[in-house]
């Protein structure tokens, strides 16, 4: 099986090869532009921004499956929440979603993000660090370190394979041991 990750980044690449356990799996991963804005701003954004990144990586990659993870912020009530979506694309179906967990982004930080700033420069900016999007994230930074972006992209990626098995037809269910 042939598994094509629509993003160079590590924090995503990791994610996906711990959701995929079996013992003849090739990864390739591809830079593909989310096709959304350098930041995306609401759910809707970053869903397209994922699905385009899956369905994208299938086609160029030639896989099996394309796997498109994308970050974003949700404003709320509350505040501006920092959301991370994932989409799963395969030629016999349509591409699954599945969203991870959510936070409120402290108020210097969302200030930035609503006057434009993209997280990711924002992130090294704050914490003084090269890469924050590529290492820990904005999530390792305000939890300190108790969760990082690749963990947070673990569990999206696990609600995605477990739909792809629950959705494939009973004949082809593929094992993850």
């Amino acid at each position: 099986m042939k598994i094509v990750i629509g993003s160079n980044n590590p924090a995503k690449v990791a994610a996906v090869k711990s959701a995929f356990h079996y013992q003849q799996t090739e990864f390739l991963s591809l830079d593909i532009h989310s096709g959304v804005s350098e930041q995306p701003y609401t759910d809707e954004e970053t869903i397209k921004g994922a699905i385009n990144r899956a369905v994208g990586a299938l086609e160029q990659g030639n896989g099996d499956i394309g796997i498109g993870l994308e970050g974003g912020v949700q404003e709320t009530s509350y505040g501006l929440l920092l959301c991370n979506w994932g989409a799963l694309a395969s030629k016999d179906m349509e591409p699954i979603i599945a969203g991870g967990a959510r936070f409120l982004l402290p108020t210097e930080i969302a200030e930035r993000l609503r006057a434009g700033e993209e997280l990711g420069p924002i992130m090294d900016d704050f914490a003084k660090k090269e890469n924050v999007r590529k290492n820990e994230g904005a999530v390792g930074i305000f939890t300190n370190g108790l969760i990082n972006r690749s963990e947070m992209f673990s569990h999206i990626m696990n609600l995605l394979v477990g739909q792809y098995h629950y959705k494939k037809p009973l004949g082809s269910k593929m094992s993850c041991y």
